[in-house]
């Protein structure tokens, strides 16, 4: 699957047929994930790899082709190690701690006008 991956990246896409498989791809996965069997079920893994792969070709070709881009993307591995290190320093602020002014929007937008 590695070496499919690679050949797609390299070559231009039609962004239709790009689309067409992202959409069979989420079929795919909506499917896996309502049938499955077990909490770590390969089926539903495969389907997040098809999915995962269907969607940076789907991009890539609107980006090489229609010059366009997604208002979204996939997150890597890193970044859910840093959105979790995120979620950490949130806990550990105090609501006391902060103004009045902090967690009042209207104070805020009495001072820009």
């Amino acid at each position: 699957m590695c070496t499919l991956r690679r050949y797609l990246r390299t070559m231009t896409v039609d962004p239709r047929a790009a689309l067409d498989r992202l959409l069979a791809a989420l079929e795919a996965h909506f499917h896996a994930v309502s049938t499955r069997r077990a909490d770590d079920d390969p089926a539903v893994d495969d389907a997040y790899d098809v999915l995962a792969d269907a969607f940076e070709v789907y991009d890539d070709s609107l980006a090489r082709v229609l010059s366009e881009t997604l208002p979204f993307g996939l997150l890597d591995d890193s970044d859910d190690d840093d959105d979790d290190d995120d979620d950490e320093d949130d806990d550990d602020i105090d609501e006391d701690d902060l103004d009045d002014e902090d967690l009042d929007g209207a104070d805020i937008d009495d001072e820009e006008a």
